[in-house]
């Protein structure tokens, strides 16, 4: 049986990976998708566009197909920021204790830590009253655990490679075991043209009683090599140990077994159309259908 390489990798797969520090806390979600080369998209809250150049280098280094999505999500720790006091918060409050301490002059002063309690007096700052430093060191915390979710990602299109690559394997043996089918199939041909001819001739010539053996052989000799298949059934030889090799060599090889599979279709087309024998007829359909089969796994391998 063969063998499949655990270096394939499919186009699909999804990685998912969290972070949290510096007064914040991260998702990063990448996910891909078939594609016909490779398309990189990412989603970035405001302010963090100017990593993205980087982010793609990274994503190009370990993946080369494929449409990927990269989306992430950041929340800032409110509880773990250091507040900071808003003056004019501050007045307001105290200029309002006033009021009432002259509508209430025995009402006791209230305490500090009260006045600091008050809705807006101390706030969490703002991502534009934070300093460059911080934002440096969040930025970089981003970038690495998104290169961690795409190697986790790669990590994925791997496994699931490895998946398609048996299942490619055990195809081309079911593919390998028709084409000899076939071959023993094709050595019926000639009985099954002399068939058809003779049939076909008593259709058309009733008057003659008895055509000559001597021109009905002739005639089916040329049938005969007009429905030769043993050019295609050697080319489908040639495909399948092509088919193997590249398996076997496993990275990017999806545009090369893609194109592999147009070759098979073509030849198993070909045989099809010169069948005479209806055993040679079934094996051909059975074969276009797993040819088909491989070709729909073929599309998802990067």
């Amino acid at each position: 049986m063969s063998a499949p390489s655990p270096l394939l990798a499919s186009m699909t797969g999804f990685a998912r990976h969290r972070g949290e520090g510096h007064g914040i806390a991260w998702v990063w979600e990448v996910k891909s998708v078939n594609g016909r080369g490779l398309d990189i998209r990412f989603r970035l809250p405001n302010g963090l566009d100017a990593i993205e150049p980087a982010l793609r280098d990274a994503a190009q280094k370990l993946i080369r197909r494929g449409n990927i999505s990269a989306t992430l999500s950041v929340r800032r720790d409110e509880a773990g920021a250091r507040p900071t006091l808003d003056a004019a918060a501050l007045e307001a409050a105290l200029a309002l204790i006033e009021q009432v301490r002259g509508r209430i002059p025995d009402a006791p002063a209230p305490s500090a830590e009260s006045v600091l309690a008050l809705p807006g007096v101390l706030r969490a700052p703002t991502a534009e009253e934070e300093d460059e430093a911080v934002e440096e060191a969040r930025r970089s915390a981003i970038a690495t655990s998104f290169r961690a979710a795409i190697q986790a990602l790669a990590e994925a299109r791997r496994e699931e490679g490895a998946r398609i690559g048996a299942v490619l394997a055990a195809k081309l043996d079911e593919i390998e075991a028709l084409v000899i089918t076939a071959e023993a199939d094709a050595a019926t041909q000639p009985a099954a043209l002399r068939d058809k001819l003779t049939t076909s001739l008593r259709g058309l010539l009733d008057q003659v009683p008895q055509l000559p053996e001597e021109r009905l052989a002739q005639e089916v000799a040329l049938l005969a090599a007009r429905a030769d298949v043993r050019e295609e059934i050697d080319r489908l030889h040639a495909h399948l140990a092509q088919a193997r090799a590249l398996l076997a060599e496993g990275a990017l090889v999806g545009r090369r077994l893609d194109f592999l599979t147009q070759e098979f279709n073509r030849e198993a087309n070909t045989l099809c159309s010169k069948a005479a024998a209806p055993s040679l007829t079934a094996t051909g359909l059975a074969l276009k259908a797993a040819i088909e089969q491989f070709r729909e796994q073929v599309q998802n391998l990067e």
